[in-house]
């Protein structure tokens, strides 16, 4: 029997304000289930199957909002203003500088402590999408492409919040395909100039259960950026040849995580923007592809954007919990995005939305089954 895809929302609890969060669950016709919530946005599970058929939970993630709220490390979240790191929380726009919220060591992270990962979205399913998923024997929509089940999420971030310059309203879509594909589609405008960088900080663990050092990685990209000890940026942008970065060709990420390597170190492990091979400006095409041998599960990402982080899970730690221990390395993130602490890098693409301009970008998530 298949599937019926759709929608379904349920109560996810209360903020200390007494506003009341939900959880959306997405169902494609091919048995893919993804939940999603309006506060911050967060994945909160994705149910696929492996090569038995077995379906299992490979996004890591919490039943209820409060950890969302409280101790989260941005599991599953939307990321913005900015994501990633600006050193220092400082940046000169237009020649006024900007202080930003610090929440990093001395640093600015993922659009401060109440960035987009920590605000109520306004929600909205896709009526129109919906009732043609319903309606569709051919699981096609009128202009025959494959139906999605889709929810929009709307945000308003009013000028200065967490330091940041002007009135940016951010939309969001979740679209759910039959191909096991999760799009996520971002569009904002602003009122005054400031920096955009949106993305998806969700954890995998293609196994849905131990550690991610047997996932084999491939990510296109021949330079990485090197940081230093506070995971900013030096500027340099080396190559990824000879190194335990180059994963041009697939490589399992625990066959080089611990080398003696200064970068690893800083990093603790993987947690580097990766510059994209990137044949168009702009044009979306594969930024990465992760295979769990066991399970035979296939994760695909597909984004615009110029960067890639790439985070192998070093600094969880066992202390979090949902029907399970989250533990060190028990996942890894794939975040397309701009390279991080661009507003202080005028060599790098500008991140800068202007008024009369509007940001748009798309990702995706695929996932199959290799044989």
């Amino acid at each position: 029997m298949t599937p019926h895809p759709g929608i379904t929302r349920t109560p996810f609890g209360q903020l200390p304000d007494g506003r009341a969060t939900s959880l959306f669950t997405l169902r494609n016709r091919a048995g893919m289930v993804v939940s999603i919530s309006d506060f911050g946005g967060v994945i909160s599970a994705i149910h696929v199957p492996d090569r038995a058929g077995v379906v299992a939970n490979v996004c890591l993630g919490f039943d209820a909002v409060e950890p969302y709220r409280s101790v989260s490390p941005f599991f599953g979240a939307l990321i913005g203003r900015y994501a990633n790191r600006i050193a220092n929380g400082r940046f000169t726009l237009d020649g006024v500088a900007h202080q930003l919220d610090i929440n990093d060591g001395a640093n600015h992270l993922h659009g401060g402590a109440l960035g987009f990962h920590r605000v109520l979205w306004q929600a909205s399913i896709d009526e129109a999408n919906a009732n043609a998923n319903a309606n569709s024997d051919a699981n096609t929509n009128t202009n025959g492409a494959t139906a999605d089940t889709a929810l929009t999420l709307r945000y308003h971030s009013p000028d200065g919040e967490q330091g940041y310059p002007g009135a940016l309203d951010v939309t969001v879509r979740y679209a759910l395909g039959d191909d096991n594909e999760l799009s996520i589609s971002f569009d904002a405008v602003c009122d005054r100039a400031t920096p955009v960088n949106l993305t998806n900080h969700a954890y995998f663990n293609l196994a849905g259960r131990g550690d991610i050092l047997g996932h084999e990685i491939m990510i296109p990209a021949d330079a990485y950026s090197a940081i230093d000890a506070a995971l900013i940026p030096t500027g340099a942008q080396p190559s990824v040849s000879g190194t335990p970065f180059d994963f041009r060709q697939p490589q399992t990420i625990g066959a080089r995580i611990d080398a003696d390597h200064p970068q690893l170190r800083n990093g603790a492990g993987y947690d580097h923007n990766f510059v994209l091979n990137q044949p168009a400006p702009g044009a979306r095409r594969l930024a990465a592809r992760v295979r769990e041998p066991s399970s035979g599960r296939v994760l695909e990402v597909f984004s615009d954007q110029p960067c890639l982080q790439f985070y192998s899970g070093n600094f969880l730690d066992g202390s979090l919990a949902a029907g399970g221990q989250y533990a060190y390395r028990g996942a890894l993130c794939l975040e397309p995005q701009h390279c991080p602490d661009s507003p202080n890098r005028p060599q790098l693409p500008s991140t800068i939305l202007r008024p009369g301009q509007r940001y748009r970008s798309v990702m995706a998530y695929r996932f199959s089954i290799a044989v």
